[in-house]
């Protein structure tokens, strides 16, 4: 199966090429991570992605609805969204758990009815997620971290095919981010996880799991394929322009620093 599929996708903007020639297809058991700098276009791809953007030209092609042909919010229930854009549209009033069901209407606050069964479903998957003292909290007391916990959890109770995780780990102390990555390597353990897609612009939080990379730079392609044969030296040496250096962090895990 397709998860999605860019195909010759152009957005242009005032006579201006923000993305082109964009051809990339996701498939099903391939988890992805999207690495560039600020500028580069992953969020234009991501909002695409989302509906909210369109292509100017080109053929795109998510959960296997092309669109021009689909409902755009049929299709964003079936995809589970983490950004920081999200995070500052949650009530802050509002209990971690009923946040995490709010996900099942794909809605921010919760305007449907809900049983007591409804809640106890969020309340186990934000433990099964290790957010099991955060119930009961409202989401203003929280942590940084707790509040991605929380927001993974949310788009995950929709039991989306896709779950895009944009730049997660933005705001976390270094501690805060190795719980949060140790998190969504156990979500992706269970039998009915989701395709991942991962945005980030450090290397260092590209896990073991995420085993295809595309790279983009200035709205192109720079390289896409295997995580081994594009985390290299002389690849990423390549990607961005300067020299670096790569520092092993254990587990197949690699940082870029400047030389």
């Amino acid at each position: 199966m397709e998860i999605l599929s860019f195909e010759q996708i152009d957005f242009i903007r005032q006579k201006k090429y923000l993305l082109e020639s964009i051809n990339w297809r996701i498939n099903a058991g391939e988890d992805w991570s999207i690495l560039g700098l600020n500028g580069a276009g992953k969020s234009l791809m991501l909002q695409m992605i989302s509906g909210n953007l369109w292509p100017t030209t080109g053929r795109l092609t998510v959960l296997g609805e092309v669109f021009g042909r689909t409902s755009i919010p049929d299709l964003t229930k079936r995809i589970g969204w983490v950004s920081q854009s999200l995070q500052e549209r949650i009530h802050r009033e509002e209990l971690a758990e009923l946040i995490v069901l709010s996900g099942k209407f794909a809605s921010i606050g919760i305007y449907q009815h809900f049983s007591q069964e409804d809640v106890q479903e969020a309340k186990d998957l934000l433990a099964s997620l290790g957010g099991e003292k955060l119930i009961g909290k409202v989401y203003q007391i929280l942590s940084q971290g707790e509040k991605q916990l929380v927001l993974i959890a949310r788009a995950l109770m929709g039991k989306p095919e896709l779950l895009i995780l944009d730049e997660p780990c933005n705001g976390l102390d270094l501690f805060a981010r190795e719980d949060l990555l140790r998190r969504i390597e156990k979500l992706k353990q269970a039998a009915d996880a989701p395709s991942l897609l991962y945005v980030t612009h450090h290397t260092e939080e590209i896990l073991p799991l995420l085993n295809q990379v595309l790279m983009i730079r200035d709205g192109k392609i720079f390289k896409q394929g295997k995580r081994e044969e594009l985390l290299t030296e002389s690849v990423l040496n390549a990607f961005y322009f300067r020299p670096i250096a790569l520092h092993s962090m254990g587990s197949d895990r690699l940082m870029v620093v400047p030389k």
